[in-house]
């Protein structure tokens, strides 16, 4: 191996990553670097399905709950933060596990971040505007015509990268998704590329298994600490907008927890979408053993 590895673990939420990481990172005497948006917030535990305490301690983790929910953090941002310390591990380390499923931070670090146009002045205030007296389904619906592939990638329910994607292809002239990979990044490191994956239906119950873990471990508590702060960029997210409803009179119980569920899936689903356009990914069932997915991943790292 001429340039040390990252070893990117990909898959769908609730698919098994974080435990196959865990046993990979055992395995190469390393540590774990986490592309998970929703996980870098130390205010939010149960909803965004952190590690379990046990976990953490089993191999070092960066990027878990290194940010507050006050914070300004961006994929940029994230970018910078994590190809340093990238840098740092590969000193003691041969190998470093990526793993999250936010795709685009996992590209950002990986391949660059894409360069975009400059944005209309006002746009972004026009379309919060449009947010807030309108609904996010109308910002929805205007990215479905304007640019179908990026209404197929992106998180359709988290209104900060609905505006993005909104502003450039509004301001270009151009879809966003038009933009994006065009001029790839060359690391000072070689990405092996593993995933986890399973049937469509299967996914789905492993995420209605989740939530109702969720609930169990006192999700809807954590929700109601965090009330005070529901308008925050970080919190309009799946299993926290949901149960603010719920604490606002807006909805039942019930019915707040399988929007959680339907939601979920939906995320899953622009997950499955996403990974399919990854080049170079050994896919593996989830149902596969440990050891199983670290014999033949040492094999491919021999290769290299």
């Amino acid at each position: 191996m001429n340039k040390p590895i990252l070893i990117q673990v990909c898959g769908t939420t609730a698919i098994g990553k974080t435990s196959l990481s865990i046993a990979l990172a055992q395995h190469f005497n390393t540590e774990i670097i986490s592309c998970d948006s929703r996980q870098f917030f130390k205010e939010m535990t149960i909803g965004t399905a952190v590690p379990f305490s046990w976990e953490l301690e089993a191999v070092p983790h960066h990027f878990i709950q290194n940010k507050s929910i006050f914070d300004t953090y961006s994929v940029g941002d994230f970018e910078g933060e994590s190809l340093a310390c990238l840098t740092e591990l590969f000193k003691k380390h041969q190998v470093v596990i990526l793993v999250g499923g936010s795709g685009l931070y996992a590209e950002a670090l990986i391949n660059g971040l894409d360069q975009f146009p400059k944005v209309e002045d006002g746009l972004r205030t026009k379309l919060k505007d449009q947010l807030e007296t309108e609904g996010i389904a109308t910002l929805q619906n205007q990215l479905k015509e304007l640019d179908p592939l990026s209404f197929k990638e992106i998180d359709l329910d988290n209104p900060q990268r609905l505006i993005r994607a909104l502003e450039i292809t509004i301001s270009s002239k151009k879809p966003f998704s038009s933009f994006k990979r065009q001029n790839q990044i060359q690391r000072p490191f070689q990405t092996l590329r593993v995933g986890l994956e399973g049937e469509r239906s299967e996914i789905y119950k492993r995420i209605e298994q989740r939530v109702d873990a969720m609930m169990e471990q006192g999700l809807l508590q954590e929700v109601e600490g965090l009330k005070s702060y529901a308008d925050l960029n970080a919190l309009q997210t799946v299993g926290y907008k949901e149960l603010f409803a719920y604490l606002n009179g807006e909805i039942s119980l019930d019915f707040a927890v399988s929007e959680i569920k339907k939601n979920t899936r939906r995320f899953a689903k622009r997950q499955i979408t996403w990974n399919k356009k990854l080049e170079g990914v050994h896919w593996f069932n989830y149902r596969e053993a440990h050891s199983k997915i670290i014999e033949k991943t040492q094999q491919l790292l021999d290769e290299l």
